[in-house]
């Protein structure tokens, strides 16, 4: 490991960006241990500060146990719990990559000036070649930088449906 990326590395390991990044490794595997017991139900997580998110229909006791569980199973080892499939880091790696590219192809120098139309074509050529190298891209992103499957002294210490919510609603709150 170089001395920049050793660096980058401390950063991300202090204060609140450890914080944010162990309770988003936390929601993710609180997320796959939920689907594992409640396969095929659309659910959604969001993490800060002070713990994160569940959306979906779900009770509380379930909530309560998925995320004990999900806590013990991060720390015994299953660091791959923290990196989720649907997380917001892989759609916006995404999004990033494709936007470079089209965009690359829109308004990218050539020999001749070609009209918008006759870029289209390479502009959804490299898009779509862009979504497909963001998938893993995506995936290695949330793994070094935006979660955390190392939850250290983490607890989770209060789980409550929220009240007057549109949308069913469980905040998970953690400390350490």
């Amino acid at each position: 490991m170089t001395a920049l990326s050793q660096t980058n590395r401390g950063l991300l390991d202090r204060g609140l960006i450890s914080r944010v990044r162990r309770n988003h490794g936390l929601e993710h595997a609180t997320l796959h241990v939920l689907t594992e017991g409640f396969p095929g139900r659309p659910l959604a997580g969001h993490s800060d500060v002070g713990g994160f998110w569940i959306i979906g229909e779900l009770e509380t006791p379930d909530v309560i146990s998925a995320a004990e569980e999900a806590l013990a199973r991060l720390q015994a080892g299953e660091r791959r719990l923290a990196v989720h499939p649907s997380c917001g880091t892989n759609f916006a790696t995404a999004g990033v990559l494709a936007g470079l590219a089209a965009g690359a192809a829109m308004f990218g120098a050539g020999r001749k000036l070609r009209t918008n139309i006759e870029r289209l074509p390479a502009a959804i050529m490299l898009a779509t070649l862009a979504l497909v190298v963001a998938q893993p891209l995506g995936l290695l992103v949330q793994e070094r930088f935006t979660t955390s499957g190392e939850p250290g002294s983490l607890q989770v210490v209060e789980v409550k449906r929220v009240q007057n919510s549109r949308l069913p609603v469980h905040r998970v709150a953690t400390q350490g």
